[in-house]
């Protein structure tokens, strides 16, 4: 019989998570899937040679069954032994397990109804394994989508209900955004993918924070911009505005002198992080002239203007 190596069939390390197992697998089974492959029997074999890998690496409990049997005899891939020598057919290879016709005979071998009980081969106490399912269990895709929502809901906190269509159902879900949370993070929900077979696990459901262009603020790290217009004798006098803030209405004072694209800095009047560490807020000045000006603002400019 082949030892068959199912770390190398799904393309993994030996210490490999089971999450890298699972997306792995995933990848596999997209590129070897018989719907993708109709009529190709190389593919149709390779699909079950994957799916038998997954059965063992994807389960804790048999994990660590097959690793201690590949560790204490540190078979390779494809490499012949002979299964008497643990008890089975008195040399003649005529062992028999009541395994799934699905499954590989080295499978069957170890996992299988009358299979190898591994506890006591390596002189231990342990359950031995009876694995009588004739199909496979399947895990259910990951799901990835995005979610916008506004500056203010980010700097809140906030719980939003979004509606996800899947490939068998449509359903609704409320989703807590923290508080402080980033453009580009991700939120998990744990389950929320795609539906498991026979029994197999849901997939997750992965969203993407996207923000809503924002009307008055501009958002880098954790500090936030704005603009404000003043008036070419406010500029040049100074003055005193009002701006509005995530939380709050504040006023600033616009020192005499300042240019166009000059930058006042509010400290602790920005975006917020997770550890409700407060950003700057950076006010932007835009000059602006006045839309329509009176005889007497007229002769004032010409006189401005002679001045100068």
């Amino acid at each position: 019989m082949q030892y068959k190596d199912y770390y190398q069939i799904l393309g993994v390390e030996k210490k490999a998570t089971l999450e890298e197992v699972k997306k792995a697998y995933r990848k596999l089974t997209k590129k070897y899937h018989p719907d993708i492959n109709p009529g190709n029997k190389e593919a149709e074999e390779k699909y079950k040679e994957i799916n038998e890998a997954y059965e063992v690496l994807g389960n804790p409990e048999k994990r660590k069954k097959y690793d201690s049997f590949g560790n204490e005899f540190n078979y390779q891939n494809g490499y012949n032994f002979d299964p008497s020598q643990f008890g089975f057919g008195n040399g003649q290879f005529e062992f028999k397990t009541t395994g799934g016709g699905n499954y590989s005979d080295f499978f069957n071998l170890f996992f299988g109804e009358g299979g190898l009980d591994l506890g006591n081969l390596f002189g231990q106490k342990g359950p031995r394994f009876r694995g009588t399912r004739s199909q496979f269990v399947y895990p259910g895709e990951d799901v990835e989508s995005e979610l916008r929502i506004t500056l203010e809901e980010g700097f809140q906190g906030a719980e939003k209900q979004i509606s996800l269509r899947g490939r068998t159902e449509q359903k609704s879900l409320s989703v807590k955004i923290p508080k402080g949370i980033k453009e580009g993070e991700k939120i998990r929900l744990k389950g929320q993918g795609e539906q498991g077979v026979n029994g197999g696990e849901n997939g997750d459901l992965y969203l993407t924070l996207r923000f809503h262009p924002h009307s008055h603020y501009s958002l880098e790290g954790i500090n936030l911009t704005t603009t404000v217009d003043i008036l070419p004798w406010d500029a040049a006098l100074g003055s005193e505005v009002t701006v509005k803030t995530l939380d709050s209405t504040i006023k600033v004072r616009i020192p005499s002198g300042i240019q166009t694209d000059n930058k006042i800095r509010v400290a602790g009047k920005g975006y917020i992080d997770r550890n409700e560490t407060r950003g700057d807020l950076y006010i932007k000045v835009r000059i602006i002239n006045p839309s329509s000006i009176s005889p007497e603002m007229k002769s004032l400019f010409e006189k401005l203007k002679d001045l100068s």
